[in-house]
């Protein structure tokens, strides 16, 4: 009976929220990806961070589950960060006041794992915050192709802590070895995933809301894993978010028309 239970919950799936930090990287070059946004979720300093990436200069994309019901917190945005814990010339902080959660996210299964922040004022456009590209609608990034994944999470299982941002490069897995490991939470159209056999390479919690990197676009948000391995992780495919995104981009730049109605 011990042996079943231990077992059922090798499947429970857990987000890379809350804190987290690449395990078996290297720190980043600083500032050397420019799109990187840091999230912090609360007032204290130990809140809870998660990463993300800048799209536009008025709009960072992250993971739901960031901020799935945190209406009355406080949410930070930093761009230009690499040290997360000094106060670099470069770092540009934004507070959010408004968001827009996928309409059919789910908590429980993390489908639809995709959130838009609006940055107000706008970021400004420096060689250490700039915007990362998209992928066309529905175009895939092949199996065995290499990408890159960072973020200022957990650099291992045990909760070891790094306040520089950190990068590792996984491999995006195939539908077979994905669906056989994470059986019916994984869907091939609104999800990647990627990762390292060896478990010795991974996203861990707080690098949540990141980009999976492949060719210089941004291919996926990193989402969720099993709760006791870190091979695969999965990823919202955001190609396959790409339409509803481009609509929610364009009713940021509405809101920002003179006397247009605003719902910050």
């Amino acid at each position: 009976m011990l042996l079943l239970l231990l077992l059922a919950s090798a499947f429970l799936l857990v987000p890379g929220s809350g804190a987290g930090r690449i395990i078996g990287g290297r720190e980043a070059k600083p500032h050397s990806r420019p799109y990187m946004a840091y999230l912090s979720i609360g007032n204290k300093s130990d809140s809870p961070h998660c990463g993300g990436f800048l799209l536009r200069p008025d709009a960072v994309l992250s993971a739901a589950h960031c901020v799935a019901g945190k209406t009355k917190v406080n949410i930070t945005v930093t761009l230009g960060a690499h040290n997360i814990s000094k106060k670099e010339p470069s770092q540009q902080a934004f507070h959010i006041g408004h968001w827009v959660i996928h309409p059919s996210y789910s908590g429980d299964t993390f489908e639809n794992d995709i959130v838009l922040l609006k940055l107000k004022p706008r970021a400004k456009l420096t060689k250490q915050v700039s915007c990362i590209p998209l992928p066309s609608h529905n175009k895939h990034v092949e199996p065995g192709a290499m990408c890159t994944v960072a973020g200022w999470g957990w650099t291992s299982m045990t909760q070891d802590k790094t306040s520089v941002l950190m990068e590792v490069d996984l491999k995006v897995q195939s539908k077979e070895v994905c669906e056989t490991t994470l059986k019916r939470n994984y869907l091939q159209q609104s999800m990647i995933c990627a990762g390292d056999e060896d478990n010795k390479k991974a996203t861990y919690r707080g690098d949540s809301g990141g980009p999976l990197v492949c060719n210089g676009k941004a291919r996926g948000i990193v989402s969720y894993g099993l709760k006791y391995n870190i091979f695969p992780k999965v990823f919202t495919r955001v190609s396959y978010f790409e339409p509803w995104i481009r609509e929610e981009l364009r009713k940021f730049a509405l809101q920002d028309l003179p006397d247009s109605p605003s719902s910050d």
